[in-house]
């Protein structure tokens, strides 16, 4: 999946990443916080800050450590709360990070790793009907920050 945009939700006062399929229809809103929309929008407009912020410095820890993000799955959906897992690898071992999905793709767009979705996941949100919810909305519902 790639990050098809983040649009500010003034009902709810927060931010949403909208996921979309790299291939096909499929797309997974996930409401965030300010500061992981702020990072992500950064990553996604490759802004580069005097300072190393937050999920700079998890990638560059990642990076003198000598290991790679292999990959983010956002992997469930427990009472409305999305899970994902970051994991890295030194080339023979792979390891499991549990995190947010926001700072997992705040991470993943600072080291060009990809974004995965597990099935399960758009299964349950088709179910939530939040697909017809998505087709409904209008412009000016939002405020568009990318």
């Amino acid at each position: 999946m790639k990050v098809d945009g983040l649009l500010f939700d003034p009902r709810s006062g927060m931010y949403i990443m909208l996921l979309k399929a790299l291939e096909g229809e499929e797309t997974l809103p996930i409401w965030i916080g300010k500061p992981e929309a702020d990072s992500i929008a950064l990553a996604l407009g490759r802004v580069a800050t005097p300072r190393p912020l937050t999920h700079d410095l998890l990638k560059n820890i990642i990076e003198e450590l000598k290991l790679t993000v292999a990959r983010v799955v956002v992997r469930e959906i427990v009472d409305n709360t999305y899970y994902a897992t970051l994991y890295v690898t030194d080339g023979e071992n792979e390891r499991p990070i549990d995190s947010r999905p926001s700072d997992a793709v705040a991470v993943a767009l600072r080291t060009n790793s990809p974004i995965f979705v597990d099935e399960t996941v758009i299964e349950k949100r088709n179910a939530d009907e939040l697909e017809e919810w998505l087709r409904n909305l209008k412009p000016e519902d939002f405020g568009n920050i990318m």
